[in-house]
């Protein structure tokens, strides 16, 4: 919200200066999809359902912020709804393009599905450069405390991405969760690697369609660890 009322605010100045030039520098966008399963760092975030999605954001300069929704089902009666808060800067050196941020998973009537709230905060930094038409990057995430009391908790990711032929595009990613057995999760092994590849189609300018395959080396869990194709449609505008 912080960051909203900084942008509001900048956004005004501009307007004193000349609405032309904050007609350059603001954007505001959205997105909307469906697909065959909600897949979270290779877990299931709907026991394996359909999703439906939707997201706006917000950018201004190398500022950007955003909502985000969804559909989720974690096997208990509550929650049902994701609602998803985040804000940073993409500052870029040379042709490396840098992403610092701020990110909030939030979950309608989030009560006790777990021993604690589902509900809680990320922080974000990542990079990406450009190898001739290859794009690589590494990501990292970190929680103070993880759904379930659960401690602290981090996310590491290496991904890459190519164009291979016109509005054709593989991608993939290799990550690893891991998670402080505290709470809920004392005496659980809760790190696992996960690791994913599709295909991107752009069918339009502003409606692409993914299939991916994803899976984990945690075998615990259930089925939402398992591996699996989930096929997504995204409209962007």
């Amino acid at each position: 919200m912080k960051f909203f009322k900084l942008s509001l605010a900048a956004a005004a100045a501009t307007v004193a200066l000349g609405g032309a030039a904050m007609a350059q520098e603001v954007s505001l966008s959205y997105n909307v999809g469906i697909a065959s399963d909600y897949v979270f760092r290779g877990v299931s975030q709907t026991q394996e359902d359909p999703q439906v999605f939707g997201g706006v954001d917000l950018g201004y300069g190398i500022g950007y912020a955003g909502v985000w929704a969804s559909n989720v089902d974690f096997g208990t009666s509550d929650p049902s709804v994701e609602v998803d808060l985040y804000a940073g800067i993409k500052p870029t050196v040379g042709d490396v393009a840098l992403d610092f941020g701020v990110l909030y998973y939030g979950y309608v009537e989030d009560k006790n599905g777990l021993p604690g709230k589902f509900s809680y905060t990320e922080l974000k930094a990542a990079a990406s450069k450009p190898f001739g038409k290859l794009t690589l990057g590494v990501a990292g995430y970190w929680s103070p405390e993880f759904p379930g009391n659960g401690g602290e908790a981090s996310y590491v990711e290496i991904n890459g991405a190519l164009p291979v032929a016109e509005k054709f595009t593989v991608s993939g990613a290799v990550g690893y969760q891991t998670v402080d057995t505290d709470g809920y999760f004392a005496g659980i092994g809760t790190d696992y690697t996960t690791w994913n590849l599709g295909v991107g189609y752009a069918l339009t300018d502003k409606l692409g369609v993914d299939v991916r395959y994803w899976n984990t080396d945690e075998k615990d869990y259930g089925d939402i660890y398992g591996q699996r194709i989930a096929v997504s449609l995204k409209a962007a505008f």
